[in-house]
Formats: structure tokens, C-alpha cells, sequence
């Protein structure tokens, strides 16, 4: 676990999500006070165990000033909980933040404008999530393609961060946020 922040420990309750419906994933929403003790409001990425089971995930902000975590079913099912159970969780900020998974659709836009993916290479890890995240949370399919469009040609002329975007969610008129927790 990272050294350079104090572990932070917690018990949240594992909650399954209402949409989609057949979902093999749960989530958890931090408390408020667990969530304070991170560098950002932002998107973070911790190390830590989840019941006991060691991971490393990204925490997502849920909006209100607070973050959630998304549960693969691998990681519930090494700890051997379930939707409804109160998990404990000790959590540290990583000491660097990983790459982010290059959707196929961003990756073949830069490989056509150098200008653009010149600029991309030398963005932190944390700035090309965000253009990720702000590329892709669009709801329709041609917003998407509009941004992607914007994305380069923002790159190409020397832009370094995506305009306008709220990381912690707080401002985004309910863009971000933990999803809605099944009854």
C-alpha cells in the first residue's frame, strides 16, 4: 500500500445497482469522512484491501462532494461478500496514477492527427483520463464523435486540459454521480 498518505479505513454496505438490471457488479458509496482524507474530489485511484482482498481501483466522485467504488464480481466473490453485507475497506491514494485504458475510437482519432497526439503524450496520466472521461460521458453516440473531433483539434492547437470539466461532479448538473442502489 502507498506509504505516503496514512491508510484510511472504513466499513461501507455493498449495494447492487437498479440499472442495468442483470448487473454482476456492486458498488459502495464511501462516507463522507473516509472519502474528506483524499487528495481530490475527483476521480482517484487507491490501493488497499477490500475485506481483506488486496485491489487497486479508481474511485469515482459521486457528485456531492463525496466518491464511490464499483465492485467487480472477481473481487466480491475472493472476499466472499454480497449485495447488502457491510465491508471493510483500508485505503491509500496510489503513488502514481496508472495509465488510462485508451478507448479504440480516441486511439485511432490521435494516431491520424500528430499535432494532437504529440500534445496527448505529454499529458499526465490524471489529464488524459479526464479528456477520456470528458470524451466519453457524453449520452449520445454523435456527441461522442463530435468530441472526439473537439478533442483533437484542442490538442492539435497546444490545449492541454478539457474545457470547462468539473472533476469532482459537483457542478455538472448531475452528469457524475453513484449509481442508484437497487431496493
Amino acid at each position: 500500500m502507498s506509504t505516503s498518505t496514512a491508510p484510511i479505513r472504513f466499513t461501507a454496505t455493498l449495494r447492487r445497482p437498479a440499472e442495468p438490471k442483470v448487473a454482476t457488479w456492486t458498488f459502495l458509496v464511501l462516507p463522507q469522512a473516509a472519502s474528506a482524507k483524499l487528495p481530490a474530489r475527483g476521480m482517484t485511484t487507491v490501493e488497499g484491501t477490500f475485506a481483506g482482498q488486496p485491489f487497486q481501483a479508481t474511485l469515482e466522485p459521486d457528485g456531492v462532494g463525496s466518491h464511490w467504488l464499483k465492485v467487480e464480481k472477481a473481487l466480491r466473490t475472493a472476499a466472499g461478500v454480497a449485495a447488502g453485507d457491510q465491508v471493510e475497506l483500508v485505503i491509500a491514494p496510489v503513488a502514481e496514477e496508472p495509465e488510462p485504458v485508451v478507448p479504440p475510437d480516441i486511439r485511432k482519432a490521435l494516431t491520424a492527427a500528430p499535432e494532437a497526439k504529440a500534445v496527448w503524450s505529454s499529458l499526465t496520466p490524471v489529464a488524459r483520463r479526464d479528456w477520456i472521461h470528458w470524451i466519453t460521458s457524453g449520452k449520445k453516440a454523435e456527441t461522442r464523435v463530435k468530441r472526439v473531433a473537439t478533442a483533437c483539434d484542442m490538442l492539435t492547437s497546444g490545449k492541454r486540459r478539457a474545457c470547462c470539466f468539473d472533476r469532482s461532479g459537483m457542478y455538472s448538473k448531475g452528469n457524475m454521480g453513484a449509481p442508484v442502489a437497487a431496493e
